[in-house]
């Protein structure tokens, strides 16, 4: 549903010279849809840049601040890769500003229910390419977004006449997202991580060369377990602990050079973010055993001095120990902030 609008909107665009912003998310589905979608539009002639939000200052997703931001910029058309189905309010804005919006996303539709009858609550945006929406009667609703990017590519291609299977390029990144953002490995995924991972192995982008010899992956045979627990880390470090523009920066070097430097910027702040998250696990232990707290049901920690991108990672390791949900809090840059993991 909208794929084709969407691209017939995107193609006007680009014959106009319009200004193109692509806002995308800090995780590794985030940063890879954003990628597919700006290298794409680039390839397509588009005057487009991109945002990714700072995890801290920012949160997830389109928020009113970049927004306004755009407006300043000058940007006519803003287009969301795995965020902006839930942003009812910040495409309000976008619209009253005059401009166009283009929603690429996986998440759930938000909706409202009256009487047991759920209505999906419909945005302002001009198109919304996401396969969860009632309406749309794509056969395979759980792609991540950097797979739905990935098809609103392929239509895009089509429209400019080009052979679609010049989009196949994308194939390892969607592949990549796909593992790192935990989506069930059935029907059309699976085809997309078995070929993405094929396609990563043998890949030509400097980046993908540079972060697999870095961790000792290189001529080796890859699975999921290499993108899940070794190189996606290292991609999802730069959100954490840094900014994910790095992860975009390795994902567009154009030298072996560049990207050497790159990937053992995310290598070091991976292995930190290993550090930090092992001291907060060992602390949230320790409260939980030597006070009251573990006699809890639901387990409710506080790591004042955790960084905040972290309490998830910590929570998990908490629930996996106690087999009971847990929730791990740490002073945020406004007050407690927190997340939760359950069983």
């Amino acid at each position: 549903k909208d794929a084709d609008l969407a691209a017939q909107i995107l193609k006007e665009k680009i014959k106009e010279k319009k200004r193109i912003r692509i806002i995308g998310d800090y995780d590794i589905d985030g940063i890879q849809s954003t990628y597919i979608l700006y290298c794409a539009l680039r390839r397509l002639g588009a005057d487009a840049d991109f945002v990714i939000p700072d995890r801290i200052l920012d949160g997830y997703g389109l928020n009113e601040h970049l927004v306004t931001r755009a407006s300043q910029d000058g940007i006519d058309t803003i287009l969301t890769c795995d965020n902006g189905i839930s942003a009812i309010d910040q495409i309000h804005l976008a619209k009253s500003l005059g401009m166009t919006v283009v929603v690429t996303d996986h998440h759930e539709v938000p909706f409202t229910e009256v009487d047991g009858v759920r209505r999906e609550k419909v945005c302002e945006a001009d198109a919304v390419v996401n396969p969860k929406q009632q309406a749309c009667h794509y056969p395979f609703k759980k792609l991540c977004g950097a797979a739905v990017a990935f098809k609103l590519v392929q239509v895009l291609y089509e429209v400019f006449g080009l052979e679609v299977s010049e989009a196949d390029c994308f194939i390892e990144n969607a592949g990549f997202a796909t593992v790192g953002d935990v989506m069930d490995l059935q029907g059309e995924n699976r085809i997309l991580v078995k070929y993405g991972l094929k396609q990563l192995a043998d890949t030509t982008n400097p980046g993908y060369r540079a972060l697999l010899a870095v961790n000792g992956l290189e001529g080796k045979k890859l699975t999921a377990y290499h993108i899940g627990f070794v190189i996606g880390p290292c991609i999802n470090a730069s959100g954490r602990l840094d900014t994910a523009k790095r992860a975009l920066e390795l994902l567009g070097a154009s030298s072996k050079t560049e990207a050497e430097k790159l990937a053992g910027d995310l290598k070091a702040l991976n292995d930190s973010r290993k550090d930090l998250t092992a001291k907060g696990t060992t602390e949230a232990i320790r409260l939980i055993e030597e006070t009251d707290l573990g006699q809890d049901k639901v387990l409710v920690v506080y790591l004042p001095d955790c960084h905040e991108s972290l309490a998830g990672i910590i929570a998990g390791r908490i629930r996996e120990r106690y087999f009971r949900p847990c929730f791990v809090l740490t002073d945020g840059e406004e007050g407690v902030k927190g997340s939760g993991r359950s069983i």
